[in-house]
């Protein structure tokens, strides 16, 4: 299949502007290690009885052990917020690995961002281009699962850094399906499958009117926690909060976003939120949840042992 050139964008009209970054490391140092004992201080107990309560699953292929009617909305699905976003300086940068990498460690679900530029889709955060476009990300998602075959990837597809008609975004979308040849890739029914209906494609979630697929933020679907705002002393009670009502109200397809970018860069936030959202996966009291939803992460790969904690919250295959 062939992929679209890159766009001549040059790097220096295409970066954020970067705000000056007061030092904080004083306060990060004191906050890790407050959260680094909360997870040494874990019982040991917890951890034996879920390995021997689930299979110990692949990070490559978790949902090979999972059966083809288990819904969507009862997995817990390590993602990545503004997947491609690594490039642009710490006020733009969310992610430090590839789309492959990402889906290598265990992820599933991707935020991937679009400026439609001379008929083609860039990968942008804001004005950052990040020396990706939509073909690349494609390509990376199509040898993953043609590798993993038991295993689905539900993107989030949203215009960025463009103010294009739906239609227009439609069209150009609509020329990756056809002319370039992605059609077969994609699960574009506008209702959700079940993990059977679901393996081996990309299931899209359109965060665009013009797109088809499951449309991303229905209510009458998701419930979505995305406070981007808040700084993360408020940031993770919303995130606990998430987790406890997606535990006790199944039903809806939770979403729960750890990612922030207030106060401080996205790294430095995750550096504070990625270890208590860690602490709390591995809680006694957490041990049998499942059905948390779709988890968007900024620099999981940061965290040792994050994703596997997650994927450890499904359904007993």
């Amino acid at each position: 299949m062939s992929t679209p050139a890159r766009t001549p964008e040059s790097a220096s009209s295409s970066r954020l502007s970067r705000p000056s970054l007061p030092s904080r490391r004083g306060f990060l140092a004191g906050a890790l290690a407050v959260s680094a004992t909360a997870i040494v201080g874990a019982a040991p107990a917890v951890a034996a009885t879920r390995e021997k309560a689930r299979a110990v699953r692949g990070v490559q292929d978790w949902m090979a052990a999972l059966p083809d009617g288990t819904a969507l909305q009862r997995l817990t699905i390590p993602g990545t917020h503004d997947s491609g976003a690594r490039f642009g300086g710490p006020w733009s940068e969310c992610q430090n690995t590839t789309i492959a990498q990402q889906l290598a460690s265990g992820i599933r679900f991707l935020d991937v961002r679009c400026r439609l530029i001379d008929g083609s889709f860039a990968i942008h955060h804001g004005a950052s281009f990040q020396n990706m476009m939509f073909g690349d990300v494609l390509i990376a998602c199509r040898d993953f699962l043609a590798a993993r075959p038991t295993e689905t990837v539900l993107m989030r597809v949203k215009q960025e850094y463009s103010s294009a008609s739906d239609a227009a975004f439609r069209a150009v979308f609509d020329d990756y399906l056809d002319r370039r040849g992605w059609r077969s890739l994609f699960r574009l029914d506008s209702d959700l499958p079940d993990l059977g209906g679901a393996r081996g494609k990309v299931v899209l979630l359109a965060d665009n009117g013009g797109l088809p697929g499951v449309r991303y933020a229905d209510p009458a679907l998701f419930d979505i926690q995305d406070d981007y705002m808040a700084e993360p002393f408020a940031k993770y009670p919303k995130i606990e909060a998430q987790f406890r009502k997606a535990a006790s109200r199944p039903g809806a397809f939770y979403m729960n976003y750890v990612s922030t970018a207030a106060l401080m860069p996205p790294r430095w936030n995750a550096d504070r939120l990625n270890p208590q959202v860690h602490a709390f996966l591995e809680r006694a009291e957490t041990a049998g949840w499942t059905g948390l939803g779709i988890v968007p992460l900024d620099y999981p790969n940061q965290r040792s042992g994050l994703v596997e904690s997650l994927i450890r919250h499904n359904p007993v295959g």
